[in-house]
Parts: C-alpha cells; structure tokens; sequence
C-alpha cells in the first residue's frame, strides 16, 4: 500500500526505517502536547514569563519561525510575479513547491504555539471580534491568519498529486483547477506577508519605553518595520533551499538543479547586503544619537548574558559575513561556503528576533530597575521543539508522497 501512494518512478526508503522516524517524531510532538497541555491547564506560572517578562521563549520561536517561512511568499512572488520580466527567475518553478510546504509548516506551527503564549485560548477570539484598530498586532493578528489559509489553499493542490487521489477523476480536476489560480493566491501571500512581517518589527519599534527596541521612523512606521520585512526575504529563501539540500543529504539524491542554489544565493546575497547596510546605519543612530537623547549609552544595553557579543554575532558573524560569501561568485561557487552561509543568515534573523524580544524587556529602563535575566522551562521548550518536530514530519511525509521536486526524476536517471 505504501508503495502505491509514492510517486511513479521515483524511490524512498523503506517503509520500516520511514515508520521509526516517523515514531521519534512523534514522540517529540507528543511530549509537547502534553507540556503544552499543562501550561493550558496550570496557566503561564509553570512558564518562565512573568510580570518582568510578558514575551519569552514562545515569541521568539514565532517571530524567527514566521521570518524564515518568508520563502514561500518571497519565492512565489518572483516566481509568479516577477519571472515574466526577469526569465531567470523561473528556476525558482524548481522548488518552488517545497517552499510552500515550508511555508505552510511555519506559519501552522507558530499559530499553534501563539495558543499557549496568549495565556487564556479560550479568548482568542477576542483579537478578531473586539479587534483594536489602533495596534499593530490587530494587523499582524489578521494577516498571519488569512495567510496561514492562503498556505493551506496553496499546499491542498499538492496534496491532490499525490499518486492515488490523482486517479480520483473529480479530485484530479479540483487539483489543477488550483493550480491555475496559484499566480492569485501567491501575490495575494506576497500582499498579506509584507504587512504582518513589518508590523511584527513596528510592534518593538514603537514602544518608547524599551529604548533597546524603540526606534523613530517614516510617517506611522519605525525602522524597524522596514527592517523585519527586509530580513525576512533575505533569509526565508535560504532557509527552504537549506532544507532542501539537508533531503538531498538524507535521501542521497540530487533534487534541484546546482544552478537553483546559486540563484538563490545571488538573490539573497543582495538582500541581506542591503539589509546589513541599513542594520549597520539603524544601529549606529540607535546607539550614537538616540541613545543618548535617553541619557543611556550603547553599553547601557549590553550585561551579562546579553553582552555586546550579541551585537558582533549578529552584525557581524551573522550578517556581514555571509553577505560577502554569497556577493561573491567563488562563494557561490563552493557548497561548503554557500550553505555555511545560508546556515549563518538563518542563525542571524533568529537571533534579530531573540534580541528584539528578550534583552529589548530584559534591559533597564527606570534609575531603580536592575537587568532581568529570562530563563525558559521545560513547558516553553518541549512545545518548541514539539513545532519543529512537526514541521520536520510534514516535510518528510510531503517528500515521500508528495511530487514535490518537478526534475527529481530526471536528475536521478541510472
């Protein structure tokens, strides 16, 4: 039966190996449930949040998960919107599908973990009904929802390619039909992506009482927001075609042409080029000009565990670093230096979201306040790792039943 619903012509493991992985997964997803379970019964005091700290290890994970599901809203508007004037572009058609399977897992994964960190699910209807047009996260709220839905609509004509419902005649027609109108729905995820992934970095840059994240801006919008769309498209890429060539690894195949990688490379080596230009130029007014507006300085907000280490990593390691390989066409060129660098641009995003989040509240903000240092227990982990754990059983479960790679057959021929 296994054998029937894989792809014709194309080979997986075995069905027992595939069940044991499948088994640890879900233990790990499992083991989440049930911490997840106990936060929802014993409410955020088993958590490591607090009155100090109202974002912790939850936010985190979301905001870093959301930023690098960006490469399925990012690679389907230029894949759909922009390839037609830029015919290059269309190599993107080649993993264009695993980028909206990972899309769908990051955004699916985030909103079940925002379950815990509202503290009370049963009201999160609220933030659609009683909706408070005045914030940010109104906007966020909205658009991450409707854009989960997009990314359920674009993965279901996946699903329906599958080898046997393909043989269902009525199925096979819906699945097309889909996939006629996947140019709509992308640019409508291009459309809802860009304004949740801005608001998500206007929310920390318009609280004037955090001067670690506080940030002056355009019109209604800080920096930051500008700042967090920019970082998201210069690392979602990278982050699918990472994943990409982590199955070629496991499954010991080749699944996209060499030439896919390096597209992506150039593309996002200009972004986060940009990105490191107006991050360097944002930290330097930050810390030479409105700091001191605060009568703080730069190392007012470095101590401790949030040392200034924190800025060099991800500056620096993290940003610079790999804009230079993948400027550089010898870095292109090289696997270990191209994927060293996609791998240090993911741990850059993730880690401008953990310095949004937690150093931003951990940081003093009153002459009798004291640094705060945030700890996360097991019951914010275990959900974590449960979110990744998932995404990681979707993944494997799309690439073993799933067409997912349109050359994997070609590129594979003995």
């Amino acid at each position: 039966m296994d054998r029937a619903l894989i792809p014709e012509g194309l080979k997986r493991c075995p069905l027992p190996i595939f069940g044991l992985w499948t088994l640890l997964l879900v233990g790990v997803i499992g083991w989440g449930v049930l911490a997840g379970g106990i936060v929802l019964l014993k409410a955020l005091n088993v958590t490591g949040l607090n009155d100090y700290f109202g974002f912790g290890a939850y936010i985190t994970a979301d905001l870093a998960i959301i930023a690098l599901g960006a490469g399925a809203f990012f690679s389907g508007f230029l894949y759909y919107g922009l390839s037609r004037f830029f015919p290059a572009l269309k190599e993107l058609g080649k993993i264009i599908n695993l980028a909206v399977v990972v899309g769908f897992v990051c955004y699916t994964g985030a909103l079940a973990i925002l379950l815990l960190e509202i503290g009370q699910p049963l009201r999160g209807w609220f933030g659609y009904w009683h909706a408070n047009v005045h914030s940010m996260l109104t906007e966020v709220i909205f658009c991450i929802s409707c854009y989960a839905i997009v990314l359920i609509i674009e993965y279901v004509p996946l699903i329906l390619e599958n080898r046997k419902l393909g043989e269902v005649k009525p199925l096979g027609v819906f699945g097309h039909s889909m996939h006629d109108l996947m140019a709509i729905f992308a640019l409508t995820g291009t459309f809802l992506s860009f304004f949740h992934q801005g608001s998500l970095g206007g929310v920390a840059g318009v609280l004037f009482a955090r001067p670690y994240a506080y940030r002056t801006g355009l019109f209604i919008w800080p920096w930051t927001f500008f700042l967090f769309i920019l970082s998201a498209i210069a690392s979602g890429p990278a982050f699918t075609a990472l994943i990409c060539r982590g199955i070629e690894k496991v499954s010991r195949k080749k699944l996209v042409d060499r030439s896919v990688y390096e597209l992506i490379g150039k593309i996002e080596g200009v972004l986060l080029g940009v990105y490191m230009v107006l991050k360097i130029a944002d930290t330097a007014y930050w810390g030479l000009v409105q700091s001191p507006g605060f009568g703080l300085t730069l190392g007012s907000f470095y101590w401790g565990p949030y040392g200034i280490w924190l800025l060099i990593a991800e500056i620096g390691v993290c940003g610079v670093l790999p804009a230079l390989i993948l400027l550089s066409p010898a870095g292109r060129r090289s696997n270990w230096l191209l994927f060293s660098a996609f791998l240090l641009d993911i741990i850059g995003v993730s880690l401008n979201r953990f310095v949004m989040t937690i150093p931003a509240i951990a940081a003093p903000v009153m002459p009798f306040d004291k640094w705060q240092v945030y700890v996360p227990t097991v019951y914010e982990t275990a959900p974590i790792l449960a979110m990744l754990a998932y995404c990681v059983l979707i993944i494997s479960l799309s690439y073993r039943y799933l067409p997912l790679f349109p050359r994997e057959k070609e590129l594979n021929r003995v």
